[in-house]
């Protein structure tokens, strides 16, 4: 009985960690007013995202990955290329911090995966048969089941569908981005 009470407290007790989750798109408007980030997501999608005004927030996050990120209450690139990373409380995405991208020019390619080694590259071949291969590097985010992480943590086998936003890099492919899609 005992056991069951601290468990209980235990379980109470703790705060939810908000899992944070990543995706690229355009920033399409910025109202600082309605403290809101409208961004036109790759896919087609036009998303509306909250400013994260409650700091306090506990994240499930690789901090790492929001260490050359921008708040977004700071974010004010209309017109930016970027890695969103947020969380949703299965209505509302909520916007903890932007990584503009660059100035590109930017690739993006979507198939199945050939070959993954492990930290270094991910090969997928696309529906024309094309094989595509990108380096990862540290700046490589991933987007798995279980939210945002470094690339070098992303796990990929052969036969899994991915989506890779990519940059070239002193001439070679760079993935900046990869997410898993069905």
């Amino acid at each position: 009985m005992a056991f069951a009470v601290c468990l209980g407290w235990c379980c109470c007790a703790a705060p939810a960690q908000e899992v944070v989750h990543a995706l690229t798109g355009t920033v399409s408007s910025i109202d600082d007013k309605a403290k809101t980030i409208t961004v036109f997501v790759d896919g087609g999608d036009l998303s509306v995202f909250k400013d994260m005004t409650n700091t306090k927030t506990s994240l499930s996050v690789d901090k790492k990955l929001l260490s050359d990120a921008t708040t977004a209450d700071d974010f004010k690139k209309q017109g930016a290329y970027v890695l969103v990373f947020y969380f949703s409380d299965g209505h509302a995405r909520t916007a903890v911090a932007l990584r503009s991208l660059g100035p590109g020019p930017f690739t993006a390619a979507a198939g199945t995966v050939t070959d993954f080694k492990g930290r270094r590259s991910i090969s997928i071949i696309d529906k024309t048969g094309a094989t595509q291969t990108f380096d990862l590097s540290s700046n490589t985010v991933a987007e798995g089941g279980y939210g945002a992480v470094n690339g070098a943590k992303f796990q990929a086998e052969k036969g899994d569908h991915v989506r890779v936003v990519g940059a070239a890099q002193n001439g070679e492919p760079i993935a900046l981005f990869v997410t898993q899609t069905m």
